[in-house]
């Protein structure tokens, strides 16, 4: 079972990826950046329970990382692409 929480995590964080590397959404968008969230904290959550200390660093940062971009845009601040690349 923990198998199948771990993929619904994956398959949420890569579709948010693909959709915004295919143009569809831009790092503005609360549904992507939610989605980044959820895949995000299921998989740390999983990491935890397997005791991945290296899964949970990444994924414990990608979710806090995404609760920052949620709550900017929440408050009306959207997080930008960086300039230059």
């Amino acid at each position: 079972m923990l198998q199948v929480i771990s993929v619904v995590g994956a398959l949420a964080i890569l579709g948010a990826y693909a959709a915004n590397q295919l143009g569809k959404v831009g790092l503005d968008n609360l549904p992507y950046q939610l989605a980044n969230l959820a895949g995000s904290a299921v998989l740390a959550l999983v990491a935890i329970v397997e005791v991945q200390i290296g899964f949970i660093l990444l994924e414990g940062v990608w979710a806090l990382v995404s609760l920052r971009s949620v709550v900017k845009i929440l408050r009306g601040d959207p997080p930008h692409r960086a300039e230059g690349r």
